[in-house]
């Protein structure tokens, strides 16, 4: 018997300007949709100006469903289109 875990796959991005990195940090906290985590934030800076910026992107990072099988392959069957599996436990 396997047990594996399995997430969506989901991601999505905003981009921002701010005037110094503290904003952008309260900024994209602030952008964060439910169940998801900010994965990256690469920073620009504008040519001739004070201003940053910024695309965040956040992965969806809740929803963690268990399913069991008997071996790898049907395991993998459950495992629905826009989902990952995470990890396979041999129980």
């Amino acid at each position: 018997m396997l047990i594996g875990l399995m997430r969506p796959v989901e991601t999505r991005s905003v981009a921002i300007e701010a005037a110094d990195l503290a904003d952008v940090q309260v900024q994209l906290a602030a952008q964060r949709p439910e169940g998801f985590d900010l994965v990256s934030s690469p920073v620009e800076m504008i040519k001739g100006a004070a201003i940053l910026k910024v695309v965040g992107t956040f992965a969806r990072r809740d929803q963690v469903t268990r399913i069991e099988a008997d071996d790898m392959a049907a395991l993998r069957a459950k495992v629905p289109e826009g989902w990952q599996l995470l990890n396979v436990l041999k129980v």
